[in-house]
């Protein structure tokens, strides 16, 4: 499934890379995949794509980086797809819905008459709270505490989750506000399995795998799906273990081939070629709001409206995989995208669904280079949602602009306190006090305004940082778990003079030294500082990340 150190990482709502026409998206993915495993990034990757009538699936690279699998992966090689699961469970609950079995509206308590399902105030988590990430349940469950680090789930529980609903407090009201959730999706599976009186994988296969002739998708593997698995590989390219996910399946449990998330894609663009699901036309209608620019949720998918096109999509990762599923909304152009290592491949998916950023228009660019002086009054962070911050921060030839999660790009000015993106259709118009200080943004995007309070200065770029090397010996000393929430840890290693860090549920990252004690990320803009007794042992760690500051204590060895 889909976890980040980043508090936002969806690709498209301000800075996804301008793509080419319609016509030409087969061969822009394919040049996209192509590129993303020449550099090493990625093992191995499967990209099934549709285009009207016209299907392809193209592999690249290979299903292993080690010798023993030096083949290319195929139609029929099996990949964890994490979160893209949430989809199978929404359509599952879609699928009773349209049978009479629930309604949306039903609470979860009912369907799931052992455990204790936390409430606020009298309001009941529903299962459309659960389907449309609105349930205000956490993340991940305070009482996850991972006995293999490398297979994060495989020891949790039913009793676990009992034991955590339980005790489990509320903040807020059901249905107020869009917060990623797998242990929600996990619940969500638990309580339609329950009342269907069948595992989760049962229903997967009766109500969706079987009908649509989807042979090499499930939980368990077969002896097919075994011998054409992929090989999983963490973001340093090594190899790791596969995940097990018992107790949450619903969010992040199936393996699938390309050839079979293409016949479950063509039914979700409803082909003639393929069986549709009943309550499938269910899934993908709007049902909440996210707080984000030009993103509404329907059940598990994601409704994007950008650059005059609504693409319906949703994305996975494991410890070693990660997974795209989407289609634009006229059902004109599909894609899957399916790879052997734990690193994002939402720009490929999106580079085959969104049309190209119209060309900047350069008339409309101010002849005047703005002074160092002029540039350093729109400097800062500016809020545009919750853990969604723009940073503006001055470059040698103008200002540079940078989403939470997402990679830094130029702006030009247009006119006073006002900037234009040449990478997407997008700009910035800055407004000022009485005192004629920059008090916040408006970002201008498909139609929508977004206003985004300054919140602070502009966060230290990490292309500034400057990295240098420490012995492995005392690299080694900060090796351990840090625990920054309930459920939450940072586990901290360090292999042949580099160290890694490896937040809960998801790959490591490697982490550069920018001094004694203090480390920072470069697949994302956060910052990591190492604590230390005065007898010199470390005791814990702080993580600076979007202008907060994460303390975590060292758990006793």
């Amino acid at each position: 499934m889909k976890i980040s150190l980043a508090l936002l990482a969806v690709c498209g709502i301000v800075m996804c890379g301008p793509v080419l026409a319609a016509e030409d998206f087969a061969t822009s993915v394919q040049k996209v995949a192509s590129s993303r495993v020449n550099s090493g990034a990625i093992p191995g990757l499967v990209v099934a794509t549709i285009n009207g009538r016209e299907q392809k699936i193209q592999g690249f690279g290979l299903v292993s980086n080690g010798k023993s699998q030096p083949h290319q992966p195929d139609a029929n090689t099996v990949f964890e797809i994490g979160s893209v699961s949430k989809t199978f469970t929404a359509l599952l609950l879609a699928d009773m819905q349209v049978r009479g079995l629930v309604k949306l509206d039903d609470a979860v308590a009912t369907l799931l008459p052992t455990y204790t399902i936390p409430q606020y105030q009298g309001r009941a988590i529903t299962l459309l709270d659960l389907a449309t990430q609105t349930s205000a349940l956490p993340r991940l469950p305070a009482n996850l505490m991972p006995k293999q680090a490398d297979n994060p789930y495989a020891d949790y529980t039913e009793n676990n989750l009992r034991d955590f609903l339980r005790s489990y407090q509320l903040t807020r009201a059901p249905g107020a506000k869009y917060e990623y959730s797998n242990l929600g999706f996990g619940l969500l599976g638990q309580a339609l399995s329950t009342h269907a009186g069948k595992s989760y994988a049962e229903l997967v296969q009766e109500r969706i795998a079987r009908p649509l002739g989807m042979a090499d998708t499930g939980i368990t593997l077969t002896t097919s799906m075994q011998s054409n698995l992929a090989t999983g590989h963490d973001a340093q390219g090594k190899s790791v273990a596969n995940w097990d996910m018992p107790t949450l399946a619903g969010a992040g449990a199936l393996r699938s081939s390309a050839q079979d998330m293409l016949r479950y894609l063509q039914s979700h663009m409803r082909s003639k070629d393929v069986k549709v699901p009943a309550g499938l036309q269910l899934v993908q209608q709007p049902q909440r709001p996210t707080g984000m620019p030009g993103l509404q949720i329907g059940l598990a998918w994601h409704v994007q409206s950008a650059r005059g096109q609504t693409v319906v999509w949703h994305n996975g990762m494991t410890g070693g995989y990660a997974s795209f599923i989407g289609f634009t909304a006229d059902g004109q152009r599909g894609v899957v995208v399916l790879a052997n290592a734990s690193v994002s491949v939402d720009d490929i998916g999106m580079t085959a669904l969104l049309p190209a950023a119209p060309p900047a228009d350069a008339s409309n660019t101010t002849s005047d280079k703005l002074s160092a002086k002029q540039l350093a009054e729109y400097t800062g962070r500016y809020q545009l949602a919750p853990g969604a911050i723009l940073n503006i921060s001055a470059g040698q030839d103008g200002l540079l602009a940078q989403l939470t999660g997402q990679p830094q790009a130029a702006v030009f000015p247009r006119k006073k306190d006002e900037f234009f993106y040449k990478v997407v259709d997008a700009s910035l118009q800055f407004e000022r006090d009485a005192n004629d200080k920059v008090l916040s943004l408006t970002l201008h995007q498909n139609g929508h305004a977004s206003p985004a309070p300054r919140i602070g200065d502009a966060a230290p770029e990490a292309a500034k940082r400057t990295e240098i090397q420490l012995p492995a010996e005392q690299l080694k000393q900060y090796a351990g778990s840090y625990t920054l929430a309930p459920g939450f840890k940072l586990i901290i290693s360090e292999k042949a003079g580099q160290l890694y860090a490896q937040a809960t549920g998801q790959g490591s990252n490697p982490l550069f030294a920018e001094a004694k004690d203090k480390f920072f990320l470069k697949v994302v803009e956060a910052q990591l500082s190492f604590l230390r007794q005065a007898d010199g042992k470390i005791s814990g760690l702080v993580l600076h990340q979007n202008g907060r500051d994460m303390p975590g204590p060292r758990d006793a060895d």
